[in-house]
């Protein structure tokens, strides 16, 4: 690792604690302005106003809304978001039991979308100039153009009600029991050798994941083409040819390595959208991630659960981002001469 990679690393990394401190004083001064009562859900609807006033000064809500965001940093410094209003529960303990589901519908779909972007691309660019070139452009703006929530809906009618062919509620069959010991089902059943259950859990993230992935792999598919032509324009591919190279062997050696580099900065920003593609794709199959959390919270007021899954969020998107940066700049040499 050289010094320039660790000054980058470095520099994103004071950008990206500035970001999240900005995310957190903004998330949470809005909460406070909207007109709702997060004790509506904390006391009784018979209590009388002095319980009321003792459990909003117990929660502290009747403090200067400075005193109670300095309370709330100290607390997540030490790896307290507090307590849930609605389910009585440690928010710390609901986000881990909830995130990891999340992450690995992410991971799946991202696989999805980068390979299926990918393959799309290298496709279009071989058929240009034939018939197959407009028909698979016209795919891909379509892809782009409807978003996962309708996805998820006709998914759920074709392979869920219609063919019956998959699965499209939870994580596994109630019949089915997986021994946590990472908290990621998938890992769980491998390292429990439950195979079977490592299948079927596959299969009930098939539809949300594609739902997630068909947009992000349409638009990776457009901007690699895009690039790969550009490419093709350099002196060095005609020079390639000259030298009596195939076009196979000028397109995966030469063309694809110098196009896929603004492809991979862009897939980095669409796998960080990907997790706030989440929320109604997780409420749409049933599955129990943050999202699914997120959007219980907010339809109770829940604040200290809205709180924490929104600085999840932010932190997702900008340690996905962090990565895209360093590996951008550890392939690309020209960035690695910069100071």
């Amino acid at each position: 690792m050289g010094p320039g990679l660790i000054g980058m690393i470095a520099r994103r990394f004071l950008a990206a604690i500035a970001q999240l401190f900005l995310v957190a004083v903004m998330v949470f001064v809005v909460l406070r302005l909207l007109p709702t009562d997060p004790l509506a859900m904390a006391v009784s609807p018979n209590a009388t106003t002095a319980e009321v006033e003792a459990v909003r000064h117990q929660m502290g809500l009747d403090l200067p809304l400075h005193e109670q965001f300095a309370i709330w940093l100290a607390q997540i410094a030490h790896g307290d978001f507090g307590q849930s209003i609605v389910f009585r529960q440690p928010v710390t303990g609901l986000i881990r039991s909830a995130l990891p589901a999340t992450i690995e519908l992410v991971i799946i779909a991202a696989i999805f979308a980068g390979v299926a972007g990918l393959v799309g691309a290298l496709a279009m660019f071989r058929l240009r100039g034939r018939l197959g070139e407009p028909v698979l452009d016209l795919l891909s703006t379509l892809f782009m153009s409807i978003p996962e929530f309708l996805w998820a809906i006709f998914f759920i009618l074709l392979f869920g009600v219609a063919l019956n062919l998959l699965p499209f509620a939870g994580r596994l069959p109630p019949k089915i029991t997986v021994s946590t010991q990472t908290g990621f089902l998938l890992l769980d059943c491998l390292l429990n050798g439950q195979f079977a259950a490592f299948a079927q859990a596959l299969e009930y993230m098939v539809l949300p994941a594609l739902s997630l992935a068909l947009g992000s792999a349409a638009l990776i598919t457009r901007v690699l083409r895009s690039s790969l032509l550009d490419v093709y324009l350099e002196n060095y591919i005609t020079m390639a040819r000259l030298r009596g190279f195939s076009e196979t062997a000028i397109l995966l050696r030469h063309a694809f390595k110098n196009a896929f580099l603004p492809t991979l900065t862009l897939m980095g920003v669409q796998f960080s959208f990907l997790f706030g593609g989440t929320l109604l794709v997780e409420v749409i199959f049933s599955y129990p991630g943050i999202g699914n959390l997120l959007i219980e919270a907010i339809r109770n007021t829940d604040l200290p659960i809205i709180q924490a899954a929104a600085l999840i969020y932010a932190l997702a998107v900008l340690l996905i981002t962090l990565t895209v940066d360093v590996m951008v700049f550890t392939i690309n040499p020209k960035l690695r001469l910069l100071p």
